[in-house]
């Protein structure tokens, strides 16, 4: 499921967005306070942005440019305003696609899912394990989840991968310690459990809480 931040002040079509939106599977939150958007888009975490050009207070362009200061996730312009100009201007400040008013439910699904498929979906090439709404990418040690990439030290991703092969089912301290610290005979065993605390933190921090599941005497999982 994603989550998905609808700015549009017409609360008419905003319901009617919200249901096509939700009835493909989709998480919808409306903004109402026009004056907070980026408070709004801090606190939800959206995947994706649907953003009206014509809103109170201040226009699309201006809360595209606020959330592009904080955040690389897809922003989906919607306006009457359709001319080539309107197009180019909010692509180019980091749309990444424009839906016509009026709104054709099947064009706006469409749309919205295929943006959602280009950022986030695992691709064929790349194989990026897919947890809680995120992805792993090992071949830059991040956590990509709603538009950010989340660093990882090298043991956080050995964790975190070693633990999405087995999602699902437990996985014992000692494999993890060996997986990590085959080479060293005397790592003390707290280490490990100062590892996963730190990932587990830095997830957390993210927006990705009660991520990684601990099996008292058995060892760690993610279901």
């Amino acid at each position: 499921m994603y989550r998905i931040l609808l700015v549009e002040d017409d609360f008419a079509l905003s319901a009617a967005i919200e249901k096509t939106l939700t009835d493909y599977g989709n998480e919808v939150r409306t903004i109402t306070d026009f004056r907070n958007v980026t408070g709004e888009f801090s606190s939800y975490k959206p995947h994706l942005v649907l953003l009206d050009i014509m809103l109170p207070y201040y226009n699309g362009y201006h809360w595209c440019g606020e959330i592009r200061k904080i955040s690389n996730v897809p922003i989906v312009f919607i306006s009457s305003a359709s001319d080539n100009m309107n197009i180019v201007t909010a692509i180019g400040l980091g749309g990444d696609d424009f839906i016509s008013k009026p709104v054709d439910p099947t064009v706006l699904n469409a749309k919205v899912q295929a943006v959602l498929r280009r950022a986030y979906e695992i691709s064929e090439a790349g194989g990026m394990p897919e947890f809680h709404g995120a992805f792993l990418n090992v071949h830059d040690a991040s956590v990509i989840f709603g538009g950010k990439h989340i660093e990882l030290t090298k043991n956080e991703l050995r964790i975190l991968q070693i633990l999405l092969e087995h999602k699902g089912r437990i996985v014992s301290r000692d494999d993890l310690m060996n997986a990590l610290w085959q080479s060293d005979l005397y790592v003390e065993e707290n280490t490990l459990t100062v590892n996963v605390a730190r990932l587990r933190k830095k997830l957390s921090e993210n927006g990705l809480s009660d991520v990684i599941v601990t099996k008292p005497g058995s060892g760690y999982m993610i279901v």
